[in-house]
């Protein structure tokens, strides 16, 4: 009987472990080649993870709601068995690697574990028992948890070393530093002070996120939040707290941008391409960007990061959340390959299929709550990034306009109204109204023939 192994996936460097959303399969289902099966979630996105073969899925090692290490067993797929001659699934002691001595994310905090490995490296590690003698503690911390992980404890002002790690060879997940926060704040009163954070480091009041608690009456329905649900809480209510948010509003004449959309809207979709309003939008805001490099910003204690890539994020609403897939380079594509890549990570993202390297390193963010019918909106910051655009409804609207003859006169127009929300910390108003001054008339002066 031919056996394969499903493996939690590498799902971008800086992501060293994955938490099973949910089975799509159950045990004893068949399964075709790249036919997805379960679902996960990591610090970044939530994917699809199809299965590597055709068969039945035999065994479910890793139950919904477990985080494993990046490589590690989550099922087993029977590539020759029938339907009814599979295992059942394995206790939870049974889906341990054997060669892995080191607790799961199960094992309770109060068992004796050292707190960093590397001093004892096990033999099936030679990288690891090649390492220079003189590693830094920093060395240690920075292989024992991940990037998310010690920026929460910078905020925090958790040393990582005092918390004991329950992820693969002693890692510390951010489940244990959240419940190591929660004994902490519990024991407050008979715990010594600890040293402050950094001078650079944000104070942890500052980023700390609290979501107070209501009562639930009788009848009320009760239901805990998805995982990307509670980041982009923690996130948005973060980002409020970071930066000094101020909205302005400008009113946009679509007119002229929805002309040349009807001339080039057949070419374009013959070449998978939708010309849509956003499209445009995109196109202008990117040229603008190079042009307004304070929008196109970062701040760094008391530094200001300009970015040199312009990677403009796209809020996509799923039926489960939001999320940002973000245009790599956009300032370098032309009005046609904005309209594919939009179109493509649109999908997927619907469908599950984004990596996590397309939803990181934005620089600037647009979101469009229009298409549902909203006049105007002031959108939170996407952190850490200085700026966000939100889209109005467009429609056609009666407008005074001035004629050559300078005769003043009513007409049908194309309007909606832009809005950018911007960090008042580094961007000031002026700043904020000449970018915005920019985008309002190329997008009204938008060239004929653009490609």
């Amino acid at each position: 009987m031919a056996r394969v192994d499903v493996i939690m996936p590498q799902m971008g460097e800086s992501i060293a472990e994955g938490t099973v959303s949910r089975w799509l399969k159950k045990v004893g289902d068949s399964v075709k080649r790249d036919e997805a099966i379960l679902e996960i979630s990591t610090d970044k996105v939530d994917a699809e993870i199809p299965s590597p073969t055709e068969g039945v899925l035999a065994e479910i090692k890793v139950d919904e709601g477990e985080t494993v290490a990046v490589e590690t067993v989550v099922a087993v797929i029977d590539t020759e068995g029938e339907a009814g001659d599979v295992v059942p699934p394995a206790p939870a002691d049974a889906a341990k690697e054997p060669a892995e001595p080191e607790p799961t994310s199960s094992t309770p905090k109060s068992a004796a574990q050292p707190a960093s490995p590397p001093e004892a490296p096990p033999s099936p590690e030679p990288e690891r028992a090649a390492a220079p003698a003189e590693e830094t503690a920093d060395d240690r911390l920075r292989r024992r948890s991940t990037p998310l992980v010690r920026r929460m404890a910078v905020e925090h002002g958790v040393d990582l070393a005092a918390v004991a790690g329950s992820g693969h060879a002693g890692r510390v997940t951010k489940k244990d530093l959240l419940t190591y926060i929660e004994q902490q704040a519990a024991e407050a009163p008979e715990v010594p002070a600890r040293p402050s954070p950094p001078a650079t480091a944000a104070p942890p009041a500052s980023h700390e996120v609290v979501h107070p608690t209501v009562e639930a009456w009788p009848g009320d329905e009760v239901v805990a939040m998805s995982r990307i649900r509670k980041l982009t809480a923690d996130h948005m209510v973060m980002s409020r707290k970071v930066s000094a948010h101020v909205t302005s509003y400008y009113e946009i004449d679509y007119t002229r941008v929805g002309r040349i959309r009807a001339a080039v809207k057949q070419s374009y979709q013959e070449r998978g391409s939708n010309p849509t309003y956003l499209t445009f939008i995109i196109k202008v805001i990117a040229d603008n960007l190079r042009k307004h490099r304070i929008l196109n910003a970062s701040v760094s204690g008391d530094s200001i990061i300009y970015r040199q890539p312009i990677n403009i994020g796209v809020a996509v609403a799923l039926d489960w959340g939001l999320i940002v897939p973000v245009l790599k380079k956009a300032d370098e594509l032309s009005l046609l390959g904005i309209g594919k890549q939009v179109a493509d990570l649109a999908e997927r993202a619907r469908s599950k299929r984004l990596s996590p390297d397309e939803v990181q390193q934005g620089t600037f963010t647009i979101t469009n709550p229009g298409v549902f019918g909203s006049f105007a909106g002031a959108p939170i910051i996407n952190q850490p990034q200085v700026a966000i655009l939100g889209i109005g409804s467009i429609e056609k609207r009666p407008k005074v306009i001035t004629l050559d003859d300078g005769q003043d006169v009513i007409a049908i127009r194309t309007m909606g109204l832009l809005s950018l929300s911007y960090d008042h910390r580094v961007v000031d108003g002026a700043d904020a109204d000449r970018f915005m001054a920019d985008v309002k008339h190329d997008l009204e002066n938008f060239p004929e023939g653009v490609a």
